[in-house]
């Protein structure tokens, strides 16, 4: 089986957030399966160039009533995954992935319809079609739209199916109606059923209508995706293909992320020998400018983009009481101005209560990770969350909202069973009763060692999500009758 992934970004060569860890991983995952992918990319300036294949060195895409010139870079091989990598200056050799200081480009329409252009030119220079293209998002939708009406007549494509992950809903690529034209796709695209929005073309609908299999990243936001309160207008649509939509959970890389050989934190531990995490909760108190740290005082992480999305404002609510509790809070993110401001104006007021780094900081978040008691997830919303799931295994509680993922991977903890505190209501008043139950059961120390053990006996690595696209591969391949 020939499996050919298609995203806006992967790891390591390029990242914003938690679709790169995917694209980063699931391959990887099914490689250890015996299945072998290859991952295709835009090269951007932050990516560290691979080394070119002449024979693929260059691709004419055309666009509009005019020409755009790529060639593509081979980044080699790792673990039975071969990544390559669309070069195509005039659109990608910028500051940014999608938007600088934030703003989006004006021409991301563009911009991803010659990256989804040459992703299919270089897969028509393979002697053997795809079987499955797994596109993520909607810088990747194009590639559905393109191969279910441009190369429809196409023979090489076609018993290749598509399928289309959504990591969340809130982002669509929207764009007036005249861009059709600029990326090359008739006017006759731009109706209801297909990919009219509101006036507007919605490249992330277009994904949904013509791909072959559609999916989510958890169970519980897939059923949610279908209401109209976290469907983003797009709940009809859901509806009327959810016998071709399924939630399959992430999976996390404990290669990484995992307490026990975490590269970037200053002292390893395990569910057996847990000294090492009062090392790191020190030390990283210290880091963040704690002279004379309280180690017996709770550390709550927070590691996030800063957005009301992410449940900011219900912190906004809550933080003069967080001040007057006796824990600190350390937050490290970038985001919203008003959050960032809300942080920075707290640690001011309180720099013996409120740590805060306001920026990108990979070692720092995994130092948060370890060296925290409890992690803060308040999201309105939340497709899958990893943050949680990392918490679990460098026995940080979590402390999040019931939606979504988050519903999905914490289980309130009740008696001797659990993994976090969850509350359901969206309001300040509910996210500090679920805090007050951690600080309680904090302070009971053979509770809190069980809650502890309970959150890093969790497995939530790649290999039972990857099985599960497996599933949803192999059937498409029995109905284009490949299997």
């Amino acid at each position: 089986m020939r499996i050919v992934f298609v995203a806006s970004e992967g790891v390591p060569f390029s990242k914003t957030g938690g679709l790169a860890d995917v694209v980063g991983a699931l391959p990887k995952a099914l490689a250890k399966l015996g299945y072998e992918s290859e991952v295709v990319l835009p090269r951007y300036r932050m990516t560290k160039p691979g080394k070119p294949e002449p024979e693929m060195q260059s691709l004419t895409i055309p666009l509009g009533s005019g020409y755009r010139f790529a060639s593509i870079q081979d980044a080699g091989v790792a673990g039975r995954v071969h990544t390559f990598l669309v070069e195509c200056p005039f659109f990608f050799d910028r500051a940014g992935l999608y938007q600088e200081k934030g703003e989006d480009y004006p021409d991301n329409a563009e911009r991803f319809a010659a990256f989804s252009f040459a992703a299919l030119e270089l897969m028509k220079r393979s002697a053997t079609p795809p079987d499955i293209i797994h596109c993520h998002d909607w810088q990747a939708a194009l590639v559905p739209i393109y191969l279910r009406n441009l190369y429809r007549d196409d023979e090489f494509f076609r018993k290749t199916s598509v399928v289309f992950t959504i990591h969340n809903v809130g982002y669509q690529g929207l764009f007036p109606p005249e861009m059709l034209a600029q990326i090359s796709l008739p006017a006759s695209l731009f109706t209801m059923d297909l990919l009219e929005y509101y006036g507007k073309v919605n490249l992330l609908k277009g994904g949904i209508v013509f791909s072959d299999f559609i999916t989510t990243v958890s169970r519980k936001y897939a059923e949610e995706i279908q209401t109209p309160e976290f469907g983003c207008g797009l709940e009809g649509v859901f509806q009327s293909r959810k016998d071709h939509l399924r939630g399959i959970l992430n999976g996390v890389d404990y290669d990484d992320w995992s307490p026990v050989t975490d590269k970037l934190i200053p002292a390893h531990y395990s569910p057996m020998d847990m000294k090492g995490k009062a090392a790191c909760k020190k030390a990283l108190l210290e880091r963040m400018g704690v002279k004379q740290p309280v180690l017996e005082r709770p550390v709550i992480g927070i590691v996030s983009r800063f957005a009301a999305q992410k449940g900011f404002d219900l912190i906004a609510e809550i933080a003069e009481h967080l001040a007057a509790a006796d824990l600190y809070v350390v937050a490290l993110g970038t985001g919203d101005p008003v959050y960032e401001e809300l942080f920075n104006s707290m640690a001011a007021r309180y720099p013996d209560k409120f740590l805060v780094k306001v920026a990108y900081d990979n070692t720092l978040a995994h130092q948060i990770e370890a060296g925290s008691d409890m992690f803060l997830m308040p999201s309105r919303y939340e497709p899958c969350g990893l943050n949680q799931i990392y918490s679990l295994k460098y026995g940080t509680v979590p402390i999040v909202r019931a939606t979504g993922g988050l519903d999905d991977t914490i289980q309130a903890f009740e008696g001797q069973s659990g993994t976090g505190f969850k509350f359901s209501e969206y309001s300040g008043a509910a996210l500090l009763n679920a805090i007050e139950q951690a600080l309680a059961a904090y302070h009971r120390p053979q509770v809190w060692q069980r809650l502890l053990s309970n959150g890093m006996r969790q497995d939530f690595s790649w290999e039972r999500s990857a099985k599960q696209y497996l599933e949803i591969y192999e059937s498409l391949q029995k109905r284009k009758g490949t299997h």
